[in-house]
């Protein structure tokens, strides 16, 4: 599946706006389902789960820093 550049911008600022907030409540109410673990494990899975939220979304976010390569170049 391919996305335009703008969509993908587009997807990605939804994804980070409303998906990754969402994401952080989710993490910290399962995590508190639990006894709290020792500090050190405590951020290793916040760590963890900081990076397979990503995981799932490379493809979005890959090149969008980038400039437009759909753009013409006198524009």
């Amino acid at each position: 599946m391919e996305f335009s550049y703008k969509t993908r911008r587009r997807l990605s600022l939804l994804i980070l706006l409303i998906g990754l907030p969402a994401y952080i409540a989710a993490a910290l109410y399962v995590v508190s389902l639990f006894e709290r673990p020792s500090i050190w494990l405590e951020f290793l899975i916040y760590v963890a789960l900081g990076v397979i939220w990503a995981l799932p979304f490379k493809f979005v976010f890959k090149g969008i820093g980038q400039p437009d390569p759909d753009k013409p170049a006198g524009e």
